[in-house]
């Protein structure tokens, strides 16, 4: 009697896997139409009223002439509010070491330009812009971006826009959420930031409390030093330096649901799950920011309507400036091309050759993507997502 084979006949093999023809039309079409992420390009959000109140949550502004229109919506013409455009002017490229924050107007400048110095491009996502993942007709689709930035929010997603942001997350992407103490509703709609960030992440239509964060319904003004004790978390020792205290103007608390949820800094000494101020998490590929205050991103410029403070740089010696751009730095994909079995810079015909020709039980081979000790169907679907140059 012959021994039992381990490798797979030719005919078992053509009937698995078709035929490499075949494959090759498979390939092209999941490059085509599978989204991606792009790596150090942060989005700001400004659809949710951001700009509402005495808010003006935005990167860089050339006008003011947006108000609150009685749905809660940002409407152009009924008000001095700021309203975004989705570049920032002037132009990033004319920014350097020692360019001040006020090359940009915006609340949000010091962030903008902090992190272009860092290498980052900076984008907004402007009043009427669409929140979508993975639809090629959407210029500002967030397949286009590393980071998402979502500071307070003040009008509920729609149940397709909540989607996207997830499965942005869940293919690699960075999500920064801010939320606001409790009753900080600024559009007048009934909703605050809290609500609508808790809303994101319950009701999305993907998974409920799917980053394991709930901003809590509270508010609370005070300093807090009790920051995470080990030297290698990533938001309190990061690129940008040490991270030693946060200042809370009147902000929410967050609890800590998920396993794969981490507090970064708490209200109290006893770091209590449910009494964060800035948490982290991960979820699928990708990676979640969350703080409960929008203050300490104030950098006190911007729209000479609003009643703005200098969080960003005077409070707590710099510290939530750091905590921004290590955060940033922490979120930012890193795009691993695993399946370019050959190495040579692309995922093409060669590499799903290599994958065929080692279909089957396999110890340590190239071709085995996922690492279990097999070359099978998942090992095919990840090399053909990853179909086309490495980036």
């Amino acid at each position: 009697m012959k021994p039992t084979s381990t490798k797979v006949s030719a005919t078992c093999r053509i009937s698995i896997v078709c035929s490499i023809a075949t494959f090759f039309a498979i390939a092209c079409e999941v490059s085509a139409s599978a989204a991606t992420i792009t790596p150090n390009k942060v989005l700001f959000d400004a659809t949710k009223a951001q700009m509402a109140g005495n808010a003006d949550w935005v990167v860089d502004a050339d006008v003011h002439n947006v108000g609150t229109a009685s749905s809660g919506a940002m409407q152009v013409g009924a008000g001095t509010d700021s309203n975004p455009q989705r570049y920032p002017t002037a132009l990033a490229s004319g920014i350097t070491a020692s360019t001040a924050e006020t090359y940009w107007t915006g609340a949000l400048s010091s962030w903008g330009v902090a992190l272009v110095k860092r290498g980052f491009q900076v984008e907004t996502l402007p009043i009427g812009g669409r929140i979508t993942y993975g639809d090629s007709t959407n210029a500002q689709d967030l397949s286009n971006y590393g980071i998402y930035v979502l500071d307070e929010p003040n009008i509920l997603f729609t149940t397709a826009e909540k989607s996207a942001i997830v499965r942005f997350v869940a293919a690699g992407g960075g999500l920064f959420m801010i939320a606001d103490h409790t009753s900080s509703d600024r559009n007048s709609d009934g909703e605050d930031a809290l609500m609508v960030l808790n809303d994101l992440t319950a009701n999305n239509g993907v998974s409920s409390n799917v980053f394991g964060i709930i901003f809590n319904a509270n508010s609370y003004s005070l300093t807090s030093s009790y920051v995470a004790t080990s030297t290698t978390d990533p938001l309190i020792h990061g690129v940008a330096g040490a991270v030693a205290q946060m200042q809370y103007s009147a902000g929410t608390t967050i609890a800590m649901t998920g396993t794969n949820t981490h507090g970064a800094i708490w209200r109290t000494s006893a770091r209590a799950s449910n009494d964060a101020m800035v948490v982290y998490a991960t979820y699928g590929l990708g990676k979640v920011v969350a703080c409960g205050d929008s203050s300490p991103f104030d950098d006190g410029t911007g729209d000479s309507n609003d009643a703005l403070y200098t969080g960003w740089s005077v409070e707590v010696n710099g510290d939530h400036g750091k905590l921004a751009i290590n955060a940033c730095q922490w979120l930012n994909p890193v795009i691993h091309c695993l399946a370019d079995i050959d190495v040579n810079g692309k995922v093409d015909g060669a590499d799903l050759a290599s994958l065929l020709q080692s279909w089957g039980t396999c110890s340590g081979c190239a071709a085995d993507l996922d690492g279990n000790h097999a070359v099978d169907g998942a090992d095919l679907t990840q090399l053909l997502q990853g179909w086309g140059n490495c980036p």
